[in-house]
């Protein structure tokens, strides 16, 4: 049986997650429920998008993920089931798929024969029922038939020259800190050892800091994160407040070519 991860805007105070798992487990009781968040800011594709990109390549292959953020019963959104990179998906046609990876899905199916009713409450009367069933082995192509219309979100793309990387913050996380869009990928190919300025609100850094290690509280500190991204903090303090910037906030790196 493949895992499930759960991941929703639908926080803690009330009976919303554990009404949806114990819908899954109704139907197989030995299926295994792992929670990615229910802390994702209420209907913010963006959040949640990114939480789920940055783990779900964690969990093995054929692990089906239930997303359930801005997922209240739109009738111009259809419920769909997907695979995605060797995962499974579950959830609104709203865009965020699109979001969680720049691939394109290898397959997708307009859930059917899980609950034709309209529902208030999706997330358990429609999603749950099709994740117990592609958890218990159980074909993609039998939820129901292939779907076309698939709605692709774009996030913002970074622009780069040879004398410039142009990002943008992505999120702001818990501790504050101003994730960006701008990779270590791209930023290796145009750097090669160029001196370059990083430049964030009113402030500029020369410096791409290794850890945090040798950072000293309350001071700015640049690196690039596990995921691969630039990640501008300050230790032990809220670098998104200190600085004033936000989501979307411009984030660029200007080289000094020789």
């Amino acid at each position: 049986m493949a895992l499930i991860t759960f991941t929703s805007d639908f926080g803690y105070s009330d009976h919303y997650v554990s009404a949806v798992k114990a819908k899954i487990l109704s139907q197989n009781p030995d299926l295994r429920i792992i929670n990615i968040s229910h802390d994702i800011d209420r209907f913010n594709l963006a959040h949640g998008s990114h939480v789920i990109s940055q783990v779900f390549r964690d969990f093995p292959p054929g692990t089906v993920h239930l997303v359930a953020i801005n997922s209240h019963n739109n009738l111009s959104e259809a419920h769909i089931a997907l695979k995605l990179e060797d995962h499974f998906f579950v959830g609104s046609n709203n865009g965020i798929f699109g979001l969680i990876s720049e691939k394109d899905p290898s397959e997708i199916v307009k859930l059917e024969g899980v609950n034709h009713k309209f529902s208030s409450f999706p997330a358990k009367d429609i999603f749950a029922g099709a994740v117990a069933h592609l958890a218990s082995g159980k074909k993609l192509k039998n939820l129901g038939k292939p779907y076309t219309n698939f709605q692709k979100m774009i996030g913002r793309k970074v622009k780069a020259t040879k004398s410039q990387i142009s990002g943008n913050v992505i999120r702001v996380d818990h501790y504050g800190n101003l994730i960006t869009n701008i990779e270590k990928e791209v930023f290796d190919l145009l750097s090669k050892g160029n001196k370059y300025s990083i430049i964030f609100g009113r402030e500029q850094a020369q410096e791409i800091n290794v850890g945090y290690g040798k950072i000293e509280d309350g001071d700015c500190f640049i690196i690039f994160n596990s995921g691969g991204l630039l990640e501008i903090g300050i230790n032990k303090g809220n670098a998104a407040e200190l600085l004033g910037l936000e989501y979307d906030s411009p984030v660029n790196i200007t080289f000094l070519l020789e």
